[in-house]
């Protein structure tokens, strides 16, 4: 599949490969480079401390899982 960079610097993933991944409007992506290529893969909800998903809830626009959170209360 190949698509072409407009004048702002955007490319439109195809609505088949978003069905495929889940991604809807307003949900975000992270952008890396690995073995020199670009990489996009669909944010999820992690915890900012041990990048654990497990219980993550959100704090002030951070994730925070609920190990992290206990541990952060005893301080």
């Amino acid at each position: 599949m190949v698509r072409k960079i407009d004048d702002l610097g955007r490319v439109v993933v195809p609505a088949e490969t978003r069905r495929l991944f889940n991604i809807h409007e307003g949900d975000e992506l992270a952008i890396t480079v690995e073995n020199g290529g670009i990489v996009l893969r669909k944010l999820e909800a992690s915890c900012v401390f041990c990048g654990s998903d497990d219980g993550v809830e959100s704090f002030q626009g951070r994730g925070l899982c609920l190990e992290c959170r206990t541990r952060i209360a005893t301080i």
